[in-house]
């Protein structure tokens, strides 16, 4: 028998103390009495010791080993997940939206006590993961309980200008084959409904109301063809709000502000808003010769950013880089900024508005408590907050007439802010323009700083980017 290790009675009431202490403080903060449940067993850990917490350690050979080596891991995974949950996460760029302010290959360090952590809404995952388990494929969560939204207090509060990482708003509803899951659900649909149905009329020459009908067309025709299509789209499926993918952009609008975006730049109740210093937009480039690698590290000019150019004639830019550019007269020909103005998959999908990426808007941004006029002219913009991010049952009669759980208004008061976000990459990013409004129950945390930092473009230690490590993200501008 291995002799049991003989501990002081005062120390183990001073560690119970101290634990105590600690977890009521962390009780405390999260506004959770139910955690004093635990309490008897912490009690029963340091003092009483009527549960073999740890039986193993009285075993023989490899059962206490193995135990051991578990017991290390459990405890390792628990403190983890629990850090993860409620004060840092980890989150890598996984694209060039942000560039040149936050770069693909980036490994970020997300506060969530900056904008506060939210209680989960689906308490019964697997940790570590977001949605779905590696290997299996299959859902990392139990749907049921799902919790109301609620957040813990926090250091602060998202602010103009701030890069914040958020669930993806759109990805409410999705496609459960893989390769489509990252697609737009409400852009699909929307989009192959078009292709489907043959429109009675140019869209601009019916009314408000005759438009609302014929997208409404669009969107169920869309959605038949994916549901008819198992075997290319699988089933249609919903997440809950904690298990979206998660984007990272900057808060360029805050609640309670009425936005417009001008020949690119985006105006905040009247006022121009400072564009970020390394912003980008695409220019049309013809090259007399081959961008040399140096010129090319110089401007910060990708592998990717060259795939564009020699795809589609144009590539994004800093200002910097494209005043540099367009003074290399023996290797640039021409380079002129790209004005093109799409006007397809903006958001709202199911309304004729004209706007394009770089002149979009007004819209107003909801904020909580804070009450909007509703009509046919605006309701496609504020439907999706007020039916899919609220929970309300909004209907629309054929004569326009606006019905919220039942009840015909012509008002409605939001329940939560929102925020406007969008991407430095001005033209290469997904963001608001595309689908709307961020919910505050959205918001994961604020990125603090850049932990690790590798070019894609290169391998080994000539990947990393040393000047950006630990980089504070507040910095980036």
């Amino acid at each position: 028998m291995i002799k049991k290790e003989k501990t002081s009675p005062r120390l183990q009431w001073l560690k119970f103390t101290v634990v105590t202490l600690l977890y009521l403080l962390f009780l405390y903060w999260v506004e959770s009495w139910w955690g004093l449940l635990v309490v008897p067993f912490i009690y029963d850990a340091y003092i009483s010791r009527k549960i073999r917490w740890q039986w193993w350690k009285d075993a023989e050979g490899p059962t206490r080993f193995i135990m051991s080596w578990v017991d290390a891991l459990v405890f390792a995974l628990v403190a983890v997940y629990f850090i993860n949950l409620f004060f840092f996460q980890n989150y890598v760029i996984p694209s060039s939206s942000l560039e040149k302010s936050l770069l693909t290959g980036d490994y970020l360090c997300v506060s969530k006590v900056s904008y506060g952590p939210r209680i989960p809404q689906t308490p019964l995952t697997m940790p570590l993961t977001q949605h779905t388990l590696p290997v299996l494929g299959c859902k990392s969560y139990i749907e049921w309980p799902q919790w109301d939204y609620r957040r813990v207090k926090g250091l602060g509060k998202v602010e103009l200008n701030d890069i914040v990482v958020f669930n993806y708003p759109a990805g409410d509803t999705l496609v459960s084959e893989e390769r489509w899951q990252a697609a737009d659900f409400y852009q699909m649909a929307y989009s192959f409904g078009q292709q489907l149905v043959d429109a009675p009329a140019r869209m601009d020459s019916l009314d408000p109301i005759g438009q609302r009908k014929l997208f409404d067309t669009y969107y169920n025709a869309g959605k038949r063809y994916i549901m008819a299509n198992p075997n290319e789209y699988g089933d249609i499926i919903t997440r809950p709000v904690d298990r979206r993918e998660n984007y990272v952009k900057r808060c360029v609008g805050l609640p309670g502000q009425k936005l417009q975006i001008k020949d690119r730049i985006i105006y905040l109740d009247g006022k121009p808003n400072k564009e970020p210093e390394n912003v980008q937009y695409t220019y049309y480039v013809k090259l007399r010769a081959q961008m040399p690698e140096d010129l090319m590290q110089e401007l910060g000019i990708s592998n990717e950013d060259m795939t564009q150019l020699n795809s589609v004639g144009c590539m994004p830019l800093t200002k910097r880089a494209a005043k540099t550019l367009a003074s290399r007269k023996d290797i640039v020909a021409s380079i002129k900024l790209n004005t093109d103005a799409p006007t397809g998959d903006l958001y709202p999908l199911n309304s004729a508005t004209g706007w394009t990426r770089d002149n979009y808007g007004p819209v107003w941004i909801p904020a909580k408590g804070k009450s909007i006029k509703l009509d046919m002219r605006n309701i496609a913009v504020y439907e999706r907050p007020i039916r899919t991010y609220e929970g309300n049952d909004l209907k629309i009669t054929d004569d326009g007439r606006i019905f919220i759980n039942g009840k015909q208004t012509d008002t409605y008061t939001f329940k939560m802010d929102y925020y406007w976000m969008m991407g430095d990459n001005r033209h290469n990013s997904a963001d608001s323009r595309y689908w709307g409004f961020v919910p505050e129950d959205h918001v994961v945390g604020k990125p603090l700083f850049i932990w690790w930092s590798a070019d894609p473009d290169h391998n080994g230690f000539a990947a990393i980017r040393w000047h950006r490590l630990f980089s504070w993200v507040d910095n980036i501008k």
